[in-house]
């Protein structure tokens, strides 16, 4: 009784001050009978009357916290949680603040107090959602997050992410370039933090991307110097990253741009002047010994992808001679550098090839003789008979082989590179080696080499204790030894030799204790040995060596690239055959010419079993890979040679399912899209075979589905071949048959008016993958419309093909007639209209054996005695169709016919719903 009568003497004695306005004294009081009271109900009300206080006090933190004490006795406490309220809404927690007045309002509905803070809280909330998501906001928010070094890592990088994902809207992006973006992403690169550098370069790549005026407006806030500097950095993903920003830069700045922007813009955003300044720093950094490789490297892909026409019709190709002028002899100069020599360009692995790959781009791009002459007369100007001139060379022999051969024909060229093969110097060996490997392409030169320098090669194989010099000597002596290709009858060396040198260049293959550089030239020696079938057959039984190929295909070194591409052309003779006429060949035997003898291992059972085994080994994961290789080294001819490998793999159905699981699916859509026309062509084929019979989610996963389109449909062209036009007519109608957006995107290629022409076509089997490729598309509302139009025969094809003697040409047709005819009733009188054998035609597909083709045929009939047309009706009941139908309805059940036989009793049962004939009981007692 003390305590409590103490209690009762506290809070009265807080209450009391609390009235006077002494609001600590109040607090006091209100503390101490906290302490001393026991009973929950008694103690929430203190809460809740200490709770006033600290509102008073400002002291908001408290407030809440008190009356939060006072809700979880009472929940429904209507003035501690008025008061929480208050409190949280000076903390800022308005959204908490809004739920608590939400209930009092609940409980009071009438109180205008309540109702009032309900109101302002909701359009404050509003307005600091606003705020909050606002783009502006967002920008700000993220740059504070990115320039703090005492943020959390993964909120930065939420942050940097966040900023990139938003610089790929337009509004995004010119809300940052709004709110002093550059700036900030310019400090954000000074930090000198990969990561930073990276998610500021991402980002100005977004806001210049399809933007002219934006572009402009960034290279020159930037300064193509900085991005030329922060490209030439040694670091790989930064250099790429640049070199994207570039890209996007000059899409922008050359068309990419499609926007209005008035009449100023011809003053406003003339773009040459800038376009002039990338290409000259681009150049600059070419030969530059402050640029690292990676930034070399991707300075050469730009160029490479820039400055040659991508389409030869276009008349202007004034970057080529521009860049021939300012820039041929920097490139010349990365081809001669030679990485063990002192005081030499940072290079990669791949740069040299890159510089080859340019080089023949220049030279092909330009257009007339004095042309190609200055081009030479540069290149010859650059060779001064020194060890980088003999490398030079070999760039070239890489690159414009013309140009390099022309070289190498140079007076004492030859004897230079005999002349350093003898030399003691071990780099002089290793760069002459090279050279005769490289000019040796000719036949004609090959033979002068195999007279002159086969003693010369095998003797430093012999005797050089540098395996890297000793790999090149024996992938020299490959080269000579295929100088015949495919012939089996023009070998170069002796029975066995090629075999003897191929079992080395495996042997180097699968040794993981030698360095990669070597082990790819040992896959160069293959390159060249494959093409005897004895070497072909030997390289796809030793598993181990396959296997360590892929895995080098796989690596960041992708100059073998077209060696491997070669290697797998070869085991799966995948190369352009000329087509042998027997009368032709017996006159060149006649007349004492020569005859190309094929080898027996070339024939169709030994490329199976090779197309096998590499399956086996894993050969479509290595490819999916090499196709992924960004860089200018997967040239247009590599593409072409894996798309010949992906066609040689899928012949057999039974194979598809592997290539379909490693990857192959997706691969072959970037080829068929990009390439040589011969290349984008066999992709196609390879995709058609694929997607045939293939799940097309599991096959083309996502959205690349839609991709495999547009290389199908362009399979349909008449200049294909009947097998191309086949398949993809397969594969389509595969398509067709999965989903509506499918249907949609099949007749947006514009494929149907191809589709239709091949209903024509004379050969059975096309003619039927048509007819089935129309059934799965005539669903599309699209495809409707065709039909319903006047004035064509679109219909009536269809009901001549329902009667052709063919099984699956019928089923096909009668699908389609069966789905045309349900979907629109006017179909059904146009039906009648065609053809004066329409009711002949409906009759055989009727009493057709096949229970499919008559299921479909009857589908039509009631489709017809469905639709609005009594005569057609009557005429149809009036006809020998009502005994076909009664023959089929009275049937008993059987589960090989039931959906013909039910099709038939729904006839029947519409004709009696229309009056046309008498209920009747059918036989097996059910009730008609």
């Amino acid at each position: 009784c003390t305590a409590s009568t103490e209690m009762f003497f506290l809070i009265y004695e807080g209450n009391k001050h609390f009235q006077a306005g002494d609001i600590d004294k109040a607090i006091e009081c209100y503390t101490s009978a906290i302490k001393v009271c026991n009973d929950k109900k008694v103690l929430a009300v203190i809460y809740r009357n200490r709770s006033a206080c600290f509102l008073k006090k400002e002291n908001y933190a408290n407030a809440a916290s008190d009356a939060s004490k006072a809700i979880d006795v009472d929940a429904a406490d209507i003035k501690a949680l008025y008061r929480r309220c208050q409190a949280l809404e000076k903390l800022g927690k308005l959204d908490m603040a809004f739920k608590d007045v939400q209930r009092c309002a609940t409980i009071e509905p009438k109180n205008k107090t309540f109702l009032e803070t309900l109101r302002r809280l909701g359009a404050d909330i509003q307005a600091k959602l606003k705020t909050t998501f606002s783009t502006d906001s967002r920008v700000q928010n993220m740059f504070d997050i990115l320039l703090d070094d005492e943020m959390e890592k993964d909120k930065r990088e939420k942050a940097a992410n966040n900023l990139i994902v938003l610089s790929r809207e337009d509004a995004g992006a010119e809300r940052i370039f709004q709110n002093n973006g550059v700036p900030l992403l310019l400090n954000m690169i000074e930090t000198g933090k990969p990561e930073m550098i990276l998610a500021a370069i991402r980002t100005l790549s977004g806001m210049c991307t399809g933007h002219k005026a934006r572009a402009m407006a960034i290279v020159n806030m930037v300064g193509v110097d900085k991005m030329c500097s922060i490209m030439a950095v040694d670091n790989e993903e930064v250099a790429l990253a640049t070199c994207n920003l570039f890209q996007c830069i000059n899409d922008s700045l050359t068309g990419g741009d499609k926007r209005e922007y008035g009449k100023e813009e011809a003053l406003v955003l003339d773009a040459s002047k800038d376009l002039k300044t990338i290409l000259l720093s681009l150049l600059e950094m070419v030969a530059n010994k402050k640029v690292s490789g990676h930034g070399r490297d991707q300075a050469l892909n730009l160029l490479s992808k820039n400055v040659p026409r991508k389409n030869k019709k276009d008349q202007d190709h004034s970057r080529t001679l521009f860049t021939i002028d300012h820039g041929l002899k920097k490139i010349l100069k990365v081809c001669g550098q030679v990485s063990e020599l002192p005081d030499q360009l940072p290079l990669t692995d791949n740069t040299q090839l890159i510089a080859s790959v340019l080089l023949n781009k220049l030279y092909d791009d330009l257009k007339c003789d004095p042309e190609r002459d200055n081009f030479r007369d540069i290149c010859d100007q650059y060779i001064k008979y020194t060890i980088h001139a003999i490398n030079t060379i070999s760039g070239l022999l890489q690159g414009p082989f013309d140009v390099g051969n022309a070289l190498v024909g140079h007076q004492g060229i030859i004897e230079m590179m005999v002349a350093l093969c003898a030399s003691e110097r071990e780099v002089d060996q290793m760069v002459a080696v090279e050279a005769l490997i490289h000019s040796s392409s000719k036949m004609s030169r090959a033979s002068f080499i195999v007279t002159n320098g086969v003693s010369l090669l095998k003797d430093i194989y012999k005797k050089t204790k540098n395996e890297r010099i000793k790999i090149r000597a024996l992938v020299g002596l490959c080269k000579l030894g295929s100088a015949g290709g495919d012939d089996y009858s023009l070998r170069q060396f002796a029975e066995g030799s090629t075999e003897k040198l191929a079992k080395q260049c495996r042997k180097w293959l699968c040794n993981p204790q030698i360095d990669t550089k070597t082990r790819n030239w040992a896959i160069e020696g293959l390159a060249y040995l494959t093409n005897d079938a004895d070497v072909k057959d030997d390289f796809v039984e030793d598993e181990i060596a396959m296997k360590a190929m892929f895995e080098l295909a796989k690596s960041k070194d992708k100059t073998i690239l077209y060696s491997v591409a070669c290697i797998l052309v070869n085991c799966t003779n995948s190369y352009e055959k000329k087509e042998i006429i027997p009368e032709l060949v017996q006159l060149a035997k006649f007349s004492k010419q020569h005859v190309p003898e094929q080898h027996p291992k070339d024939k169709k059972d030994f490329i199976d079993q090779r197309v096998k085994r590499l399956l086996k080994a894993g050969v479509t994961s290595a490819l999916a890979v090499m196709v992924k290789a960004d860089s200018s080294i997967l040239t247009d001819q590599t593409k072409e040679l894996l798309s010949r490998v992906f066609l040689a793999l899928s012949q057999d159905p039974k194979d598809r399912g592997i290539i379909v699981a490693q990857g192959g699916g997706k691969a072959l859509i970037p080829l068929a899209l990009e390439g040589t026309e011969a290349g984008k062509v066999k992709a196609s084929h390879a995709l058609a075979k694929i997607a045939s019979i293939s799940n097309p989610e599991i096959a083309f996963p996502g959205e690349r589905v839609y991709e495999v389109v547009r290389p199908l449909v362009s399979l349909l062209q008449t200049d294909r071949d009947g097998m191309q036009n086949y398949e993809a007519l397969r594969s389509l109608t595969n398509l067709a048959g999965f989903s509506e957006k499918l249907r949609v995107k099949i007749v947006k290629e514009k494929a149907l008016p191809e589709i239709e022409n091949y209903m024509f076509e004379e050969n059975d089997q096309i003619r039927q993958a048509a007819t089935e490729c129309m059934c799965n598309l005539v669903t599309c509302k699209a495809v409707q419309d065709r039909y319903l139009q006047d004035g064509n025969d679109k219909l009536k094809l269809l009901v001549l093909l329902c009667g052709e003697d063919d099984d699956n040409l019928q089923s096909a047709a009668a699908g389609a007639l069966a789905m045309l005819t349900a979907a629109h009733e006017k179909l059904c009188t146009k039906l009648t209209n065609v053809t004066t054998q329409w009711l002949e035609i409906l009759q055989r597909l009727c009493i057709h054996t096949n229970p499919s083709i008559q299921h479909r045929g009857l589908v039509i009939v009631y489709n017809l005695l469905n639709s609005d047309n009594s005569e057609l009706s009557k005429k149809l009941i009036e006809s020998e169709m009502l005994e076909i139908l009664s023959v089929i309805g009275k049937a008993a059940d059987n589960p090989k016919r039931q959906d013909a036989i039910d099709a038939a009793r729904m006839c029947l049962v519409k004709a009696m719903d229309l009056g046309l004939i008498k209920p009747f009981t059918l036989q097996d007692g059910t009730g008609g």
